[in-house]
């Protein structure tokens, strides 16, 4: 018995190998003992050795993987009450008014949030630098925790909180032992999302950033405009890594999640 050929199957190969191939051919050449990408000169670990010994590099990348973090609770934290009142608002009028300017925000181009960013902070002579990127990367960051954090409350419905309140849960009850349990998994991606933005993000970043303070993409990006370094691509292949263990991490939580949610419905039935 033959199979049938699927065109949707060679597409998204096509697509796979598109998305993929610039990021093998970078990590390919971070092991090559020459100094340029035109040819490949052997197998080196000197590259990432660089890497380790530059002190700048790596003051950059713990101030990034700070922001990443700190922004990311931050705006899990502000989004995920935000998507709370989103829900519990009763008037659909400004409900769809609310999520409308939260869907804007999402779909802006990150030069126009940039520059509103920037006219800001010169506007209230707040200094650009740590404090600038921070509040930048939570700001953007918000409403993708509200469209991951908002489904999982609105699957959840209302005669599971009518059970806990007939029960005799309190608000704070209800809050921390049955609706944050239940939406846990939206939590984590609306997290997970957020601190995968604030890591790769450049043209936000690029025009808050001051001279005394700069991230990984705007550093890569000054690097690069210099000529060609293999350390650069040492570190594309250590941030590749990074985001695959993020992916691999968030692939085993929401797993767990849900068997444990499983397990909870055997039990309830």
């Amino acid at each position: 018995m033959t199979r049938k050929f699927k065109w949707p199957h060679l597409y998204l190969w096509l697509v796979f190998i598109v998305l993929y191939a610039p990021i093998i051919f970078l990590v390919v050449y971070s092991f090559s003992a020459g100094t340029t990408m035109n040819n490949f000169h052997g197998f080196t670990w000197s590259h990432y050795q660089d890497l380790f010994a530059d002190s700048r590099l790596i003051a950059i990348f713990l101030d990034t993987l700070l922001i990443a973090l700190l922004s990311s609770v931050l705006a899990t934290t502000i989004g995920t009450l935000g998507a709370l009142g989103i829900n519990n608002t009763t008037r659909p009028v400004a409900r769809n008014t609310i999520l409308s300017l939260n869907n804007i925000l999402m779909v802006s181009p990150d030069v126009i949030i940039g520059a509103s960013f920037l006219i800001f902070f010169t506007a209230l002579k707040i200094p650009l630098g740590f404090g600038s990127v921070l509040l930048s990367h939570i700001a953007f960051s918000i409403p993708i925790v509200v469209l991951m954090v908002l489904p999982k409350i609105q699957e959840m419905g209302t005669s599971l909180l009518d059970a806990a309140s007939d029960l005799g849960a309190n608000n704070w009850q209800l809050l921390s032992q049955v609706i944050v349990p239940y939406i846990m998994p939206g939590i984590f991606s609306g997290f997970f999302m957020a601190l995968t933005y604030s890591l790769d993000d450049f043209a936000v970043t690029f025009f808050v950033t001051g001279n005394g303070f700069t991230t990984l993409s705007v550093e890569i990006y000054s690097r690069a405009r210099q000529g060609i370094n293999l350390e650069i691509n040492a570190l594309s292949g250590l941030m590749f890594l990074l985001a695959l263990i993020l992916v691999i991490g968030y692939y085993f939580i929401n797993q767990y999640s849900s068997r444990h949610r499983a397990a909870a419905r055997g039990r309830r039935s």
